[in-house]
């Protein structure tokens, strides 16, 4: 089956999962991570036009806001990565 998704969006989305993944196995959750293009093109859910999301110029994974506790728990586990 085909992905509808336009190439930027498919990539962010697979980097937004990929991310997530990583987070979930290290324990962290952060509460609301999704996929944004940064001029407001139209993503594919946004609009009844079926034409939306095909003119994505780029797209970002947004990481949302998250708890200081959080926070630090994803900053320690990205400084035991380095480490190695």
């Amino acid at each position: 089956m085909l992905n509808p998704l336009p190439p930027k969006l498919q990539e962010a989305t697979a980097a937004r999962d990929a991310l997530a993944a990583a987070l979930t196995q290290a324990g962290i959750q952060l509460p609301a991570m999704d996929v944004r293009t940064p001029w407001g093109d139209p993503l594919p859910d946004d609009a009844e036009d079926t034409t939306a999301g095909t003119r994505a110029r780029y797209a970002l994974v947004h990481l949302g806001v998250c708890s200081a506790p959080v926070a630090l728990d994803l900053a320690a586990v990205i400084a035991k990565g380095a480490a190695r």
